[in-house]
């Protein structure tokens, strides 16, 4: 009988990553005590940037090489999904042009989202149920001069679960559930209010974390001694050091929190730090998986010959490279909407999306679906009825074409001061698509040295616009350059 685990992984950390010392420079006359945290980065997600999107492009990247016809069911963990009542994870499965029948769910209300949605597939799995592909992603907002702001981190993460030829075959899991309140968001409010630091150390995670790893390598017929990856969603200094010692586990095993480079990705970071885990294990190795929030789940997985096989992707440590340092904090807080700037009268259009229209278009607008004709092969966006080939205006000869994965080169470009932009300027050109296709898209995540004509781009799943009269976010995809 085949295995059920892992049968890939991916990740997606936004490009921006502010500098902590530009936090702290800006806040150090009212909060000077924040100094011992103002070092390194954290990754900030652009304006055209959100749980969806990043969740979409770590789906992307799980997904790579693998049939999307397979996938039965796609789950989003988080605490900051952008709808209250709209199923977001049904915008990623139309992002990602799954076939409809495949189920969607959201799952939210505790940091270990993620984790408890990860022992809910791998036990669905049992029952030979079509792989899931569970997806968490988080973008926390922080009040300006806290701990949060300099701590936190914005990413998604996922990964593929099923039976068959996995690269970490699931071993089994523990779970215990404690109304511990280390911290607190109520329905509607912007920030999270936290307990005292101590007392959440030594209570919650010295305390219910060294538990509840313990009961689950007795539970599961392990010791400490045979872990080799680590894994606990914390960035606190000492900490996973400290469980690691309680239970038995060799030091060289903890995995990098990744607190310096990105951040506490909360909801998202269990997943985030599995997927750095994969990315560097080999054949035979056991990984334990901690999560966290009003109780624990612990995870053990042993890896597989298969891992050795993965395609390549852009996982944890393409993202991380990918990064461009920035020191402009009063940007981060305007895009974070806690800097309310004027924004003259351009910002005044209407931005209303009928929702008749977003239904007919979903495959283009949210899919990015073009056609191509089956007559003559001319590759076109959006796709009708007519064909745009000079010479043979077939009609009714148009087939789906998905367009998201084909790289593309500039074709024409601008730079446009005088057009409302949360980031000004806004670039955005003619782009032609590898195989054939033609498209005025706007460019993101660029700076006047990334934009050339014949530059190498890809797309990806962004946010167009905000109906700031009817609290809807419109999506679209935007071309950005290949790293």
């Amino acid at each position: 009988m085949s295995a059920i685990g892992i049968l890939s992984y991916g990740a997606y950390i936004p490009r921006n990553r502010l500098q902590r010392q530009a936090i702290h420079a800006a806040n150090a006359w009212f909060a000077g005590g924040l100094r011992g945290l103002a070092k390194g980065e954290r990754a900030t997600a652009n304006w055209d940037e959100d749980t969806i999107t990043m969740a979409v492009e770590a789906a992307r990247d799980t997904l790579t090489g693998i049939d999307r016809a397979q996938i039965g069911t796609v789950s989003l963990a988080s605490t900051t999904l952008p709808f209250a009542d709209r199923l977001n994870a049904g915008v990623v499965k139309e992002a990602l042009v799954l076939d409809d029948a495949t189920a969607a769910i959201d799952v939210t209300g505790s940091q270990r989202a993620a984790t408890s949605q990860l022992i809910q597939a791998l036990d669905a799995a049992a029952g030979a149920a079509r792989p899931h592909l569970a997806l968490a992603a988080d973008m926390r907002k922080s009040r300006p001069a806290s701990e949060g702001e300099l701590n936190y981190g914005d990413a998604a993460a996922g990964v593929l679960v099923g039976r068959g030829d996995v690269i970490a075959r699931f071993i089994g899991s523990h779970s215990t559930t404690i109304d511990f309140v280390d911290h607190v968001r109520s329905t509607g409010a912007e920030f999270d209010y936290t307990w005292e630091s101590r007392w959440i150390r030594d209570e919650g995670y010295t305390g219910l974390i060294g538990a509840a790893i313990k009961a689950a390598l007795t539970k599961l017929g392990a010791s400490g001694s045979e872990i080799d990856h680590f894994i606990v969603p914390l960035t606190l200094r000492g900490v996973a050091e400290g469980l690691a010692k309680r239970a038995g586990v060799k030091p060289e095993a903890v995995v990098d929190s990744l607190g310096a480079t990105v951040g506490e990705a909360g909801v998202a970071h269990a997943t985030l730090l599995l997927v750095a885990a994969l990315e560097a294990a080999a054949p035979g190795q056991k990984v334990l998986l901690v999560g966290f929030g009003q109780g624990v789940d612990v995870l053990l997985f042993e890896t597989t010959d298969a891992i050795a096989s993965v395609p390549a992707r852009r996982g944890v440590s393409g993202s991380i490279a990918r990064g461009a340092r920035t020191d402009n904090y009063m940007r981060f807080l305007f895009h974070r909407g806690l800097l309310d700037l004027e924004r003259g009268m351009r910002a005044e259009a209407d931005q209303k999306q009928p929702g008749t229209t977003l239904w007919r278009n979903r495959k283009a607008v949210l899919g990015l679906v073009g056609g191509r004709c089956t007559r003559t092969g001319t590759v076109q966006f959006p796709k009708s009825d007519i064909g745009v080939n000079p010479n043979d205006h077939a009609f009714g000869t148009q087939e789906d074409y998905p367009l998201a994965d084909v790289r593309a080169r500039i074709v024409t470009y601008t730079a446009d001061s005088l057009t409302y932009s949360p980031n000004p300027p806004s670039y955005y050109g003619m782009i032609d698509f590898d195989g054939g296709g033609r498209m005025m898209v706007e460019f993101a995540d660029v700076d006047a040295d990334d934009v050339e004509v014949g530059r190498d781009m890809m797309m990806m799943f962004r946010i167009k616009a905000v109906d700031e009269v009817r609290d809807f976010t419109k999506y679209f995809w935007k071309a950005v350059p290949v790293a």
